[in-house]
């Protein structure tokens, strides 16, 4: 005898169905960007964030020094024209041997 109970949906299968992105682009997307505070780190972030979006503006640029004031947080925002040039902008800045991190 089959039982008709509803299935429990930690053992269903996944939908096969392509997820629809929370976001939407093109959008603005900060990004923000830690490493130790030397010469070179913010035009170092910026450059690849012009690198990423040509019309990136400098003046938005915000800077945050750590309480000691050895690292620095630098935040871009740019324009995101898709879900790929964010993850290769990631990418790109988590590789650059100033940056710490990025968030």
């Amino acid at each position: 005898m089959s039982s008709n109970k509803p299935s429990d949906p930690s053992t269903s299968k996944p939908s096969s169905e392509p997820s629809a992105s929370v976001m939407k682009f093109p959008m603005d997307f900060p990004i923000k960007v830690m490493g130790a505070q030397v010469a070179g780190f913010v035009e170092a972030i910026e450059a690849i964030a012009l690198a990423f979006d040509p019309k990136f503006d400098r003046s938005t640029t915000e800077l945050r020094p750590s309480s000691t004031g050895k690292y620095l947080g630098v935040t871009i925002t740019l324009q995101a024209t898709s879900q790929d040039m964010l993850d290769e902008l990631y990418r790109t800045l988590s590789t650059h041997p100033m940056v710490k991190v990025v968030l």
